[in-house]
């Protein structure tokens, strides 16, 4: 990587290599020249060329010159705005830095000769130059750098201070990282970066010690020869050196000491409120750093254009922080944001992405990749990203194309390689799969997920030996229970594989299923009923009360919108409904929140917003989230009928449409039983009945079980079977032990768990005509009727002569 002083020099070289006429500035022929130089395997047309210059022409026009064209400088902030990669396109070029001897040896005599009769005035400019190349880029960087003469020399004597707080600590084996003189000053498409960006770099400080005290009390004499300036615009470009400086060593906690004294003097610059949003989040504190720059773009929309070249940095960082909450459905809006902003961002478009593959929306997040990858070939981690989507959407063989490339480009990317082990297991490629966990484990030694999934895989390549040694590498690594039940099952199947049979079953189709007794649950419903319980883990809205619900739904204010047909609605983005939906799960930690919010986005939001409008009637909303809460059968539905009522045409009334209460009774179904409820759906709705509905009248229509959401009883079921267990009964198909309901078939005299009797699986060995089925919720059920038919045998055998 560029040293810190070599990033300008770079841009400086580059500039020169393209401004053929040296007249200082590059054209529109000589900016498409450089364009296409540095993106060498892109294959540009003349209007792609021409989009590109017209964006950097409108988006820079500070920094043109009307004869000459975009001017060092403006060049120079292109690469800092994330427009392109300085290091990236100098290698492209092959171009390389001049050494100071070479670059004596390029002076001729006569140089030397003026350079030794120059004037004293020449020599301070010199020196003065020289001094700032000390620095970082920023600091000589318009709108970005040291404005008075004083703050150069407080960040001389705070260069000095930290080399010597370095030199002691270094000394001691405390300070712990990489030499950070050997960054490069961080542009803003990579000052906040990814985790993985900012931890392959991190230094850490040992913060206990004398020298570092000592360290904090010669800064805080720095900070107040920044307060004794002579005017509040000196202190605060004081302030804001320090900091800079600071962060570009790492030393975050101080840096935002003084971004957020810089804050204190000129509340209304957006750049102190940027700065100290960038340490925030660096420093974990993601819900602070996301204040920080929603105030920094609140100032930056109210200053007009002369923050405009820094709003795409605030999105961008804005939706990192969002992220980092799990917020990634509004992180989405601001991304795009940034992209709107500045067409060239590829950054913003691959973070893009990232979030809408996070959420499920694949299609989108695959044009947003792709463009991404457009603008930066070489893009890793986009790759990556692009082929997660693809295997998404099912084109596997696109996929591992794409993964592949993201490994050819980093070949230690631990994401690629660990997904694309994902993708051959899915493809039933498990030789192919444990080669790809083995590379994690590579770069990775310690993680136990690639572990097991690598014993996975070997068992499935039917190499049994080596995945218990990789089980046993797992269990080393940690002790969760998952390894404890794989370990348990893999015993189970070796003991009942002697005949090597292990797991052989037939699947019969649902007519030969009977059931005994009407407490036995159809095969079909409970089917269903284990998607919901399913769909209710993954959301953990099991453990959101219902009451809760209710108290959000009094409290959000959402105002009122009409529709093209003049209908009163109260429709809300989805970005507005996740924070909705961080309130009713604010248990979750940021990441378990992420995948609630995809679930909920690819089950329940892609059905209410059929038209992809980005927004959803937020009744309709909380009546269809009701019914799987947690917390009574009555409630629930009570819940459901009152967020009916909380819509705009119900609201004068203590009753439902009857036509609102058809079109929630469908919604549910397509949401939840959608091989049943799409069709429904497609059904034409009768929009001039003017009729309503009490709530017994809905509890009827929400009961029914052929019409209405009557498999809510056996989602009750499993919900309050979650625990059960049936002593040492094992499914006769899956091995695992039986949890929930277990279903004994009456003749043949063997036991299926829930999922393998709902998939209508049964042990090969037991070929029947028809098999009948009785449930029991709890193994004291079982004994009961166990012992009941010994006292029917017992009379029997009495009455027999």
């Amino acid at each position: 990587m560029a040293s810190r002083g070599s990033r300008a020099e770079k841009v400086k070289r580059i500039f020169d290599q393209f401004d053929v006429n040296r007249d200082g500035g590059l054209n529109r022929e000589e900016m498409a020249s450089l364009v296409v130089a540095v993106n060498p395997r892109v294959k540009f047309s003349d209007e792609q060329i021409n989009a590109i210059l017209d964006e950097v022409f409108k988006t820079y026009g500070d920094f043109i010159d009307s004869h000459k064209g975009l001017t060092h400088a403006g060049l120079l902030r292109t690469y800092d705005d994330g427009a392109g990669d300085v290091d990236r396109d100098f290698e492209a070029l092959g171009l390389q830095l001049t050494t100071p001897q070479q670059h004596s040896a390029t002076i001729g005599p006569s140089s030397m000769a003026s350079e030794a009769s120059s004037s004293s005035i020449a020599d301070e400019k010199l020196m003065e130059s020289q001094k700032k190349q000390r620095v970082a880029a920023w600091a000589a960087s318009p709108n970005h750098g040291i404005v008075f003469d004083d703050t150069w020399k407080i960040v001389d004597d705070l260069e000095l201070l930290i080399k010597q707080l370095k030199i002691k600590q270094a000394k001691d084996g405390r300070l712990k990282g990489d030499n950070f003189e050997v960054y490069s000053d961080p542009g803003w498409s990579r000052e906040l970066g990814p985790s993985s960006e900012i931890s392959e770099k991190r230094v850490l400080w040992e913060e206990s010690g004398q020298d570092y005290s000592a360290f904090v009390k010669e800064l805080g004499v720095l900070r107040g020869r920044a307060d004794a300036a002579r005017s509040r615009e000196e202190a605060f470009d004081g302030h804001m050196a320090i900091g800079r400086v600071l962060y570009e060593h790492q030393l975050f906690k101080e840096g935002l000491v003084s971004f957020k004294r810089a804050c204190e003097l000129q509340p209304t610059d957006i750049r102190p409120h940027f700065r100290a949003g960038n340490c925030l989040y660096v420093l974990g504190r993601f819900g602070e750093a996301k204040e920080e720059f929603m105030l920094a773009l609140e100032a930056a929309e109210s200053g007009g254009t002369q923050w405009a070249y820094l709003l795409p940095q605030i999105h961008v960082n804005l939706g990192i922080s969002l992220e980092g909450e799990g917020m990634v459905l509004s992180a989405c809006e601001h991304y795009r944001e940034a992209a709107i902003l500045c067409a060239t961002h590829f950054r913003a478009l691959k973070l893009l992405g990232s979030g809408l593959f996070g959420v499920g929306e694949y299609r989108a997040a695959e044009k947003a990749l792709e463009e991404a990858i457009f603008l930066k070939s070489d893009y890793a981690d986009a790759h990556c990203d692009l082929a997660s989507a693809l295997h998404a959407m099912g084109e596997d063989e696109r996929a591992i194309q794409e993964f592949q490339k993201a490994i050819d480009l980093k070949p230690g990317h631990v994401d690629a390689l660990y997904n694309l082990g994902g993708l051959y297991m899915d493809m039933g490629r498990y030789q192919r799969a444990s080669e790809m966990y083995t590379r994690v484990l590579t770069v990775w030694p310690n993680n136990w997920r690639a572990q097991l999934n690598k014993a996975v895989a070997l068992l499935g390549a039917g190499e049994a030996e080596e995945a218990r040694k990789a089980l046993k590498e797992a269990f080393k690594m940690t002790n969760r229970v998952e390894l404890h039940d794989a370990i348990a099952h893999m015993k189970q199947l070796q003991r009942k594989g002697s005949n090597g049979k292990q797991g052989s079953f037939l699947v019969v189709e649902v007519s030969k299923f009977k059931r005994v007794g009407q407490r036995t649950t159809h095969r079909q419903v409970l089917a269903s009923a284990l998607e919901i319980r399913a769909f209710q883990r993954l959301t953990r809205l099991s453990r959101c009360n219902v009451d809760l619900l209710r108290k959000v739904m009094s409290e959000t204010d959402v105002p009122l919108s009409y529709s093209g047909s003049g209908v009163p609605e109260k429709s809300i983005r989805k970005s507005s409904l996740e924070e909705i939906l961080r309130r009713l799960l604010h248990f979750l930690k940021p990441e378990t929140f992420q995948g609630a919010v995809r679930a909920i986005n690819e089950r329940i939001l892609s059905v209410l917003d059929a038209t992809s409008s980005g927004r959803v009637d937020i009744g309709m909303f909380y009546a269809v989230l009701a019914p799987i809460c947690a917390g009574s059968p009555e409630k629930r539905k009570r819940a459901a009928f009152d967020a009916l009522i909380s819509r705009p045409v119900n609201e004068a009334n203590a009753q439902v449409r009857r036509v609102d209460a058809l079109a929630y009774i469908k919604f549910l179904r397509a949401v939840y039983i959608p091989s049943q409820g799409i069709s429904e759906m497609l059904e034409v709705r009768e929009e001039n009945d003017a009729s309503t509905i009490s709530f017994p009248e809905f509890l009827a229509m929400f009961d029914d079980p052929d019409w209405g959401f009557g498999i809510m009883s056996t989602l009750l079921k499993l919900e309050n079977g979650d625990r059960t267990r049936h002593g040492n009964h094992t499914c006769a198909v899956c091995r695992y032990p039986v949890i929930g309901s277990r279903f004994k078939e009456l003749k043949a005299h063997f036991s299926l768990c829930n999922q393998c009797y709902s998939e209508g699986k049964v042990p090969s060995a037991h070929k029947l005509e028809e098999y009948r089925f009785k449930e029991y919720a709890s193994e004291a059920e079982a004994m009961k009727d166990k012992c009941s038919l010994f006292s029917l045998h017992s009379k029997a055998s009495e009455n027999d002569p």
